[in-house]
């Protein structure tokens, strides 16, 4: 299994006028995150266009413990915590931890798919995604989902 992170730093525009990290800085980071690990893994836009299928977050919640501010490096984790028998729906958790003091800050949960691209409805993605994607750490939480089709 891969444990993939990534490491980025708050930026003046990520920060609210609390002057902490916004909430949609935290999705941007988790997005970050995830096209990272798919290009990483070969999938670049091009490879989805190709393929005529993309990611899809149906849900997100956001946990949120310590703040981050500008100029905090934060670590993004991902991990697979669920998965369809046919690969069509998961669930990713990502763990933010600030490196100054390792302390975790937030955790996003996303329930998405893979998109037809052309019949606008979930399906099971190409074998080299799904083998991208069964290679990521998974949650100790880990949760069978239905399949897109049920």
């Amino acid at each position: 299994m891969t444990h993939f992170t990534t490491t980025l730093h708050v930026r003046w525009s990520d920060c609210d006028a609390n002057g902490h990290a916004a909430n949609t800085a935290y999705s941007e980071y988790g997005t970050d995150t995830r096209v990272a690990f798919l290009a990483q893994h070969g999938w670049t836009l091009d490879e989805f266009l190709k393929a005529r299928c993309g990611p899809v977050i149906t849900r997100e919640e956001i946990d949120y413990m310590r703040e981050l501010r500008m100029g905090d490096e934060v670590r993004v984790d991902i991990q697979l915590v669920g998965a369809s028998a046919d690969e069509s729906r998961w669930k990713i958790q990502h763990e933010f931890t600030r490196t100054r003091d390792g302390k975790v800050c937030a955790r996003i949960l996303l329930t998405g798919g893979w998109m037809d691209l052309d019949q606008r409805r979930l399906r099971r993605p190409p074998e080299k995604l799904a083998e991208a994607f069964r290679g990521i750490e998974r949650g100790a939480q880990w949760e069978v989902l239905a399949d897109a089709r049920k």
